[in-house]
């Protein structure tokens, strides 16, 4: 899948990973070397405990409007208000790479690998 920002008019990725079920949500990125861009929906937090790597953290609503950006760095505890639940994880770096803000519209694409 591809992750567009449509404020900015920029791709973020064109490799978005889905976690769709609750074995691949609970995992997350926790056993990867690296990390990957991952969209999940979730209402209750992410944590980076066990992780070797910072990630970017970012929360939309259910208009895929930027609610709350964060860095993190491993073992740490990310929470925000739970009406929103579209959350992205994102190599570190990619929040400022791609001048991601708070108040963005972003949009997700399928791309030819997701047919």
């Amino acid at each position: 899948m591809r992750l567009l920002n449509k404020t900015k008019n920029r791709t973020i990725t064109d490799n978005l990973i889905f976690l769709k079920t609750l074995s691949e949500k609970s995992k997350g990125l926790l056993h990867e070397k690296t990390p990957k861009p991952v969209y999940l929906k979730t209402r209750w937090g992410i944590h980076t405990f066990g992780m070797k790597f910072k990630i970017d953290c970012i929360v939309a609503d259910k208009n895929m409007v930027v609610k709350k950006i964060k860095n993190m760095r491993p073992n740490q505890v990310f929470f925000w208000n739970p009406k929103y639940n579209n959350i992205f994880e994102m190599p570190s770096g990619t929040i400022n790479k791609y001048k991601i803000q708070v108040g963005d519209k972003l949009k997700i694409e399928k791309t030819a690998e997701d047919f």
